[in-house]
């Protein structure tokens, strides 16, 4: 277990793309919160519900701890075409403590990273952060009408714990639809 003094180390810190050679639909979270950044998986913590959602949703084959995934978890997720990287790249305690400059730089960055990986599609995992990030204020969650660059583009919910209208069963049901889409391999949804 980590302690905050701990955590506060990896302010600023940056977290590996969880990506493989064959890309067929991204997860974009918003930024890494401290615990990513020290544990290097995407959407660690105990209360976030990102990969118990997935495997609600029958897009992994496998519970992930949230706290941290090792190389077996990683290559799951890989084998599966799923990729995971970020809107903004540096690690905080909070999205709240980002600028609408991080999210802007953070979003044409992001669309470089994805031309390069050419997936099917894109599921940002926050809906503030892709109105402020892309200029989209009217934008609504679902599937978008402009993709990202070749890719389909989806929002979704953010799977925080601070995000409390969001249950893992609606988690699980937004981000099935665009695993579908991109030609993931699912397995029967566990509801």
């Amino acid at each position: 277990m980590w302690t905050r003094e701990q955590l506060e180390d990896f302010r600023g810190a940056e977290v590996d793309d969880l990506v493989g050679p064959d890309v067929r639909l991204v997860f974009v979270g918003i930024n890494p919160g401290l615990m990513t950044a020290a544990t290097n998986t995407h959407f660690a913590h105990p209360s976030n519900r990102f990969y118990p959602a997935l495997h609600l949703a029958g897009i992994i084959d496998r519970a992930i701890p949230p706290d941290g995934m090792d190389d077996e978890d990683r290559a799951h997720l890989l084998a599966r075409g799923i990729a995971i990287t970020n809107v903004v790249r540096h690690a905080t305690a909070r999205a709240s403590e980002l600028t609408t400059a991080d999210y802007r730089v953070g979003a044409e960055e992001l669309v470089a990273r994805v031309a390069g990986w050419g997936p099917a599609v894109v599921a940002i995992a926050g809906l503030t952060a892709y109105r402020t990030a892309f200029r989209r204020r009217g934008a609504v969650a679902g599937k978008q009408p402009d993709g990202l660059g070749d890719a389909r583009l989806w929002v979704v919910p953010n799977p925080s714990g601070l995000n409390a209208h969001e249950t893992v069963l609606s988690l699980a049901r937004a981000y099935r639809e665009p695993a579908v889409a991109a030609g993931v391999e699912v397995s029967p949804a566990r509801w």
